[in-house]
């Protein structure tokens, strides 16, 4: 009976799940890299803040990358009002340069590179005025066609 029961309790504890951990493995970025990571050297990395919440980064790379920001508690109830810019040559070359304001009204970047929206209120387009002066039209001949009310409604319709 004891083999019965040390037999059970060893196939328990080596059918028990395995645990161990591994290190996380480097992400690869692909890209131009060809999914290479790179050390890319830190040319600049100035930092600097104050004991009224006033702060300025500016950090740049070996391969382009540059980022400066500066902020302050000037906001509504102490809120930061950070501005700054950001540049980089995006993976099909393009150069990227970004600059931006972040206060009350939100995260406020201004880039040749970001989409504008049409300006409001825009040109309307002939072939849409046209259409528009042909509803009125239609709307205007059924209004001159009146029809009287009948004064009397049908029976309703028998089921079987």
């Amino acid at each position: 009976m004891k083999i019965v029961i040390i037999a059970a309790l060893a196939t328990i504890v080596l059918g028990a799940p395995q645990y161990s951990y591994d290190a996380p493995r480097a992400q690869s970025q692909g890209g131009i890299s060809g999914g290479v990571n790179k050390v890319v050297a830190i040319l600049r990395d100035d930092r600097d803040r104050d004991d009224l919440g006033r702060y300025s980064v500016n950090v740049e790379t070996a391969n382009g990358i540059a980022l400066q920001d500066s902020g302050s508690p000037d906001g509504p109830k102490g809120a930061v009002v950070a501005s700054g810019s950001f540049s980089y040559t995006s993976p099909e070359g393009i150069p990227v340069h970004v600059r931006y304001v972040a206060d009350e009204n939100g995260f406020q970047p201004q880039s040749d590179l970001l989409p504008v929206a049409p300006e409001f209120p825009h040109p309307i387009p002939q072939f849409v005025l046209d259409q528009i002066a042909f509803a009125a039209q239609e709307d205007a001949r059924q209004s001159k066609q009146v029809s009287s009310p009948s004064g009397s409604y049908g029976a309703p319709p028998r089921y079987n």
